[in-house]
């Protein structure tokens, strides 16, 4: 009798698993449809830098602050009512976001009103989302108990494949609309996103979800993890990462400006540049995995942290090179972004990696929480920073404010990587032997298996 529950159990997870790969699709037309041009349509809006990187800051710390209160409410509610629950209003809040272009657009009542509805707007949305990423990687865990490097293998690729042409598709409806009407072409394109997470929570009514009972045993505040920050491995690379993103997002948020608004390209141009760092990301995934499981993650860490400030240094270059050549300007930025692609790729990778040896499966969830948090500050505070000096109406060193938040971006990264990464090491024993293709798998997808929206550290 217990054998065959058993059984019965494992054919109910199956198809779950296989539920959850198609849910991990529809999720993808929501990010490439919808996240990936919700900076581009607050620059149609007229937003000034300040307000872009607000929406790239506060949104995501908003979003991250939310797993506190999932945690709480996985005591007394099950995982897949507050995910059902989380994903609908979520796909609801797509019209808000689509109002603020009503507004500015049709109705006209100004850039000032329309983005600051944008970015209120934007940030409970990504908020309500978020609340679903811990029952979220909690259910997986236990849908998913062994293979996981082959299975999230294959739903990340999928979800990625799909993301990657929603983002191409995304971008060819907003150029053909530009001379037509371009809020129609955004009102088409977040209204997929919309449909999209609608299926999403058709998906999760469908999926099983195994009996589950929340442990309080494990539980620590957020104020105790920080107050044992600085003497703990785990810690000191918690603040590191932190640090990073916080001199990324001095920029981050302004490269998008820089194309748009500066350099004038088109929405196709801007898409081709924006797909080469995704795919190139994704087709090194593989080289990144292998090299992490022969040589560490720490190492990969190491090596990509001191050519993360490059980037923003090759963007630079654009004010004294090829700025008169714009087929050649095009297709240099083009390969900067699938440099970018490929640095971005192994940093963001390594860093999900080090966090599954760092921590113990029953603080996972927890850990993952606070971990984003605490980057999530580290970004607010970044893009405060580049906002700010992309407002001054003033050269800086003979460079326009947005270049020089690139060159003040890469100088931080720089002293980041040399003076605070030293005091991490390595977690797990480096077996310097040819590795199994699971386990390959297995680092090329533990982003997708830490959480709902996996481990992202800032870009470019």
């Amino acid at each position: 009798m217990v054998e065959q529950e058993a059984i019965d159990e494992e054919k109910l997870k199956q198809k779950a698993r296989e539920i959850s790969v198609k849910e991990g699709a529809t999720y993808g037309v929501m990010e490439g449809f919808g996240y990936r041009y919700i900076s581009p349509f607050m620059i149609s809006l007229g937003a000034s830098n300040n307000v872009i990187g607000l929406l790239s800051s506060i949104p995501s710390l908003f979003g991250n602050l939310a797993q506190l209160f999932s945690l709480r409410l996985m005591e007394k509610i099950s995982r897949k009512k507050i995910i059902i629950t989380s994903v609908l209003l979520q796909a609801i809040l797509w019209i808000p976001v689509i109002l603020a272009g009503f507004f500015f657009f049709v109705l006209k009542l100004g850039t000032a009103f329309s983005s600051a509805f944008l970015l209120l707007s934007y940030s409970v949305l990504i908020f309500t989302g978020s609340v679903a990423s811990p029952p979220w990687s909690s259910w997986m865990k236990d849908l998913v108990t062994e293979k996981k490097g082959e299975y999230f293998g294959r739903r990340n690729k999928i979800a990625g494949i799909v993301t990657l042409i929603s983002i191409l598709v995304g971008g060819l409806i907003l150029n053909y609309f530009t001379k037509i009407n371009l809020f129609v072409g955004y009102l088409i394109i977040f209204i997929i996103a919309l449909i999209g997470r609608l299926f999403s929570l058709y998906f999760f009514i469908k999926e099983y979800e195994p009996k589950f009972v929340y442990d309080k045993k494990n539980y620590f505040s957020i104020f105790e993890f920080c107050k044992k920050m600085l003497f703990n491995n785990f810690g000191r690379f918690v603040l590191f990462v932190s640090l990073i993103t916080l001199a990324t997002m001095i920029a981050s948020p302004f490269f998008a400006v820089y194309m748009l608004s500066d350099l004038k390209f088109n929405y196709f141009i801007f898409t081709l540049i924006t797909l080469s760092s995704a795919i190139t990301s994704f087709l090194f995934m593989p080289f990144w995995g292998r090299f992490s499981d022969k040589y560490g993650s720490i190492r990969v860490i190491k090596i990509t942290s001191f050519l993360i400030p490059l980037i923003p240094l090759l963007w630079l270059l654009t004010r004294f090179i090829l700025i008169d050549n714009f087929e050649a300007l095009v297709f240099y930025l083009i390969i900067v972004e699938g440099f970018s692609g490929f640095v971005w790729g192994g940093f963001n990778l390594s860093s999900a990696n080090f966090v599954y040896d760092a921590v113990t499966r029953e603080k996972m969830a927890i850990c993952v929480a606070y971990f984003n948090i605490i980057n999530s500050i580290g970004g607010f505070i970044g893009a405060l920073i580049g906002g700010v000096l992309a407002s001054k109406n003033v050269l800086l060193f003979s460079l326009t404010p947005i270049l020089f938040v690139f060159a003040l971006s890469a100088i931080l990264r720089f002293i980041f990587a040399l003076f605070v990464f030293p005091f991490i090491k390595e977690i797990r024993v480096v077996e310097k032997l040819k590795v199994k293709e699971k386990m390959i798998l297995k680092a090329q997808n533990i982003m997708s298996y830490l959480s709902f929206h996996p481990i992202k550290i800032a870009r470019v």
